[in-house]
């Protein structure tokens, strides 16, 4: 059976980390007629791939844009305010997409959103996930743990004060890196066929503890754990100068692992992409500086 390599296919979220990476992903494996989805083209400068204006706030450049695209890609928005503005974003980016014919969506969704969940972003790509399911466009929607990236909101702080504040308890969280969770939706673009939902994730779950443990050995730090209630996580966080999403973000990731929503190991990562997604240690030894601040 073949795949998609020949297909129009469109990746939003260009200029991101995560749509350069997809889009390297895809080059690399012989796509050959891609594009590179951006609110600033004339930005863009991404071998293999020809710059369109795509702008999640118009739909006449989401109509142009995704005119003629067999195979999409949306990658989440990174509008984070409480006034619904992403849902509304990606709602209009999934009915351009059923307006234009696209054969397959796929979306980067978070582990098993829902509305209670305790990271306040969590409605949102549920409702995308509804408004995908329900469009009649073939899709795959990829749910990505938590990236190793992300520990650079607060180990550069733990770094500094000797101590990383967790609310996590012994709940753990699946981490995987970026570039894996890239590959796995290069290869959901170029060989998914049957709509399905996919829970991606590293290899292991870790409590904060033996995340910190991989830390400090990588960079030869004495980071030590301090176990804080939400509350008190909360406050010290927006004490110390934290602004407060990122504060309620960190807490709620933390509530999260501990109610065990984060900790979901799964082959899916290794199946779509076609190799086996690293370990933290194994990121950290060629990614530690990042973690550095």
């Amino acid at each position: 059976m073949s795949d998609y390599r020949t297909s129009p296919i469109l990746v939003t979220g260009a200029s991101g980390a995560l749509g350069r990476l997809v889009l390297a992903e895809l080059t690399a494996r012989g796509a050959s007629d891609l594009r590179a989805g951006s609110r600033k083209p004339d930005a863009l400068d991404i071998a293999g791939a020809t710059p369109v204006h795509v702008d999640f706030d118009d739909d006449a450049s989401l109509d142009a844009a995704f005119a003629g695209v067999e195979r999409l890609l949306i990658i989440s928005t990174d509008a984070l305010d409480d006034k619904g503005t992403r849902q509304r974003q990606h709602r209009a980016a999934v009915a351009a997409a059923a307006r234009a014919g696209v054969r397959h969506v796929v979306y980067t969704s978070m582990p098993a959103p829902a509305a209670d969940h305790p990271i306040f972003f969590a409605p949102d790509h549920l409702a995308t996930e509804e408004a995908i399911t329900a469009s009649g466009m073939g899709y795959t929607i990829l749910r990505n743990n938590w990236y190793f990236e992300n520990l650079a909101l607060s180990v550069p702080g733990a770094l500094a004060h000797g101590a990383m504040l967790t609310a996590a308890g012994e709940g753990r969280i699946a981490h995987g890196a970026r570039a894996d969770y890239a590959a796995a939706a290069a290869g959901a673009l170029l060989s998914e066929r049957e709509s399905a939902v996919y829970e991606l994730s590293g290899p292991e779950a870790q409590t904060v503890a033996e995340q910190v443990a991989a830390i400090n050995a990588a960079l030869g730090s004495a980071i030590a754990v301090v176990p804080m209630d939400d509350a008190t996580l909360g406050e010290t966080l927006t004490g110390a100068g934290v602004p407060a999403p990122l504060a309620a973000l960190l807490v709620g990731a933390d509530r999260a692992a501990r109610e065990g929503r984060m900790d979901s190991v799964t082959d899916h990562v290794a199946r779509l992409s076609g190799r086996a997604p690293q370990t933290l240690a194994a990121w950290l030894a060629t990614n530690a500086d990042m973690l550095k601040g």
